[in-house]
Formats: C-alpha cells, structure tokens, sequence
C-alpha cells in the first residue's frame, strides 16, 4: 500500500511536470497529445494501483517500518526549502525565467538520492540521476539561445522520466501481484 502511494505521488508530480510545461516552442498537437498521454498514464497508474493492492491486500504489517515516518518528512522538507529558496535566489539574480523549472527539476532529481536511502530501494537512483542531469542541463540551457527548450528538457523530459517510472513500477505490480 505505502509503496502504491509512492508511485502514485511519483505519477502525480510526473503528469504536472508535462502538463505544465508542455507548451511552446513545442507545436499545439504535440502539447496536447504529451498532455493527454500524460493523463492516460496518470489513469493507469491509479487504476493498476489499485487493482494490484486488491490482488494482494498489501496492508502494512507491524515489523514493516513506515515509507513516509519522520527521514522521510526530513528529506521532503530540506527539498521544499531548497526549491523555494532557490527559486527565490534565481529571480533575485535576475536568472532567466526558465531557470527556475530548471532548478525545480534539479532538486527533485537529488531529493531522491538520499529517498533511496530511506526507502532501501536502489532503483530510485535511476530518476534520481535521470532528473539531476535534466535539471543541470536546463540550467545551463536558460542562459543560452536555447532558453525556450529548458521546460522541454528540465520539464517534459523530467515528467516523462517520473511518470514513465511510475508506469513502469504499476505493470510490473499487476504482473507480479
């Protein structure tokens, strides 16, 4: 169930990511079919979510320690601070707009760094990478020419990346459940 919940979240944060973002310099048709793709994606996730809990009744047990107790709140914490933080800095600096989703990609992709600590669970580190380069290249991208495509690569790219993840994590629970 907790596990479940932590892909659902990780579903969630990658279909804002795309809807967000998704916009120009991309083409209308291209938005709206990564948005809508996102959406279906989000769907599976929720609905395979819970199919694979009521195949297994996977309630959380005395001995398992909880997913979401106090290292974690840590972790999510220190990340809302950095975020906001950051974004603030950025726009003080006078950094290009772009910048900011950026450094939001940036940030989540390390939170899940020390998450894969507290969750004991390596395969975290795949977004955790993933999201850490897309973020540092959209970075480097917002003070360029090619500024227009930070949300493309930091934003959709990100989104795609946690959402992919997440669907990835749901058909493997229904096949294993």
């Amino acid at each position: 169930m907790q596990q479940s919940l932590g892909t659902l979240i990780g579903a969630v944060f990658g279909t804002v990511f795309i809807f967000v973002n998704a916009g120009d310099p991309l083409p209308v048709a291209v938005a709206m079919a990564l948005q809508i793709l996102a959406g279906i994606g989000l769907v599976v996730v929720i609905v395979g979510g819970i199919a694979a809990h009521r195949r297994t009744g996977d309630a959380p047990t005395r001995s398992a320690p909880p997913m979401f107790g106090g290292r974690y709140w840590i972790v999510v914490v220190l990340e809302a601070v950095a975020i906001l933080g950051g974004a603030a800095l950025l726009k003080e600096l006078g950094a290009p707009v772009e910048a900011t989703v950026a450094w939001v990609a940036l940030v989540v992709g390390v939170h899940f760094i020390p998450l894969a600590s507290v969750w004991k669970e390596a395969s975290m580190l795949i977004p955790a990478y993933a999201l850490t380069v897309l973020g540092a290249a959209g970075i480097i991208m917002a003070f360029t020419s090619a500024a227009p495509w930070t949300p493309i690569v930091a934003g959709v790219a990100s989104g795609v990346v946690l959402l992919g993840g997440c669907l990835y994590s749901t058909i493997h629970s229904l096949r294993t459940a």
